[in-house]
């Protein structure tokens, strides 16, 4: 699967890549492509923003905070950004919060988000503003509405530090097979727990036990038809109570 042992890299480190069909990065460390290979930008329209019931959820709201498992190439964030943009209105601002373990070099993220012209502007201005080895927690006010922050280590650790508030959650580790650490229960219920009531989560990801943690963790999971002839993704929203 891999010659790479993920665990012998070091939390905040970066990851050796392999670059295939050009701009699409491959994680040697976890033996996966970074993104769905038919168009990760439309995924991430299909599972994370409309999974999320987003950007209807936006409308009204003065605050409204992100979370996501897995920041890779910035993908998710530039395509939400893009969408915040077009949706928002005066006096809003959004939070993205991001826990990845190995970030990327900005050249990196420049090379793999070059793929799609529609986010041109959001790679362009995330690239002017990556610092040149990403480490401990990144901070960008990209602009007056909008701040991303990446958290570098592991998740577990991450969101466990984190304060409360969490909308809508994008849990887009690597695949469930490849990277079980992302989709423990343990690490679900903290997310359930940094929720707001009525908070939501989406992932591409359908396994069986994926699902179950999901529900132990207290949340309401919904299957829903996967993207590009998936077959089956997840997204619910925290019962109340928990």
């Amino acid at each position: 699967m891999t010659d790479v042992n993920p665990d012998q890299i070091g939390a905040g480190a970066p990851q050796p890549l392999e670059w295939r069909d050009g701009d699409m990065p491959y994680s040697m460390a976890f033996g996966d492509h970074f993104y769905c290979q038919t168009d990760g930008r439309l995924e991430c329209g299909h599972v994370f923003l409309a999974g999320n019931g987003l950007p209807e959820r936006w409308n009204g709201r003065q605050r409204f905070l992100i979370g996501e498992l897995g920041f890779g190439t910035g993908l998710n964030f530039a395509e939400t950004w893009r969408q915040w943009k077009l949706h928002r209105a005066d006096g809003q601002h959004l939070h993205f919060i991001s826990f990845e373990l190995h970030p990327m070099r900005g050249e990196e993220i420049g090379r793999a988000l070059s793929h799609w012209p529609e986010i041109d502007a959001e790679r362009e201005a995330l690239m002017a503003a990556w610092p040149q080895a990403p480490d401990g927690i990144v901070e960008l006010d990209l602009d007056a509405q909008t701040t991303l922050r990446v958290v570098c280590g592991h998740a577990l650790q991450g969101v466990a530090a984190a304060k409360r508030g969490f909308d809508a959650w994008y849990l887009d580790g690597f695949a469930p097979s490849r990277n079980s650490d992302m989709w423990s229960e343990e690490l679900m219920r903290l997310i359930c727990e940094k929720s707001t009531a009525g908070g939501t989560f989406a992932t591409y990801a359908a396994a069986g036990f994926v699902r179950r943690n999901l529900i132990a963790a207290g949340f309401a999971v919904e299957r829903r038809k996967g993207f590009a002839g998936k077959r089956e993704m997840l997204c619910g929203v925290k019962n109340i109570g928990r």
